[in-house]
């Protein structure tokens, strides 16, 4: 199923807005970084699904915790930033798809490696 244009258009818009109040008003006062990969937001544009990257943080739970308690105070800017007909509500979560992208990408390796040692017979028979 794919996001219709017009959730394509107001996820970026969110995406864009809560990067800069991140930028802005979180990471000056913490050594870590954050990173919204995407937001993909519901059909009826009410709610926004925000995946996020974290690198540098010891502990991950803890910023979402922050972002759940700030949670409040960032939908009300986006919204003053925005022109939206609705103030969608937040929902931050992790982005798994780096990790697995690392764990398809050290299988494939293995792979390399184990072709690479195992001898192959140069003769084949045809069939």
């Amino acid at each position: 199923m794919s996001e219709s244009r017009r959730q394509k258009r107001v996820s970026s818009l969110i995406k864009e807005e809560l990067s800069r109040l991140f930028i802005d008003l979180i990471q000056n006062s913490s050594s870590g970084l954050i990173t919204i990969t995407r937001v993909e937001m519901s059909k009826d544009l009410k709610t926004a699904y925000v995946y996020l990257s974290l690198f540098g943080f010891e502990d991950n739970d803890k910023v979402l915790e922050f972002l759940e308690r700030r949670k409040g105070f960032l939908r009300k800017s986006v919204a003053s930033r925005t022109e939206l007909k609705y103030n969608p509500m937040l929902i931050f979560s992790l982005d798994r798809i780096y990790e697995y992208e690392e764990k398809i990408d050290k299988i494939i390796e293995n792979l390399r490696e184990n072709e690479k040692r195992t001898p192959r017979s140069d003769k084949q028979k045809d069939s």
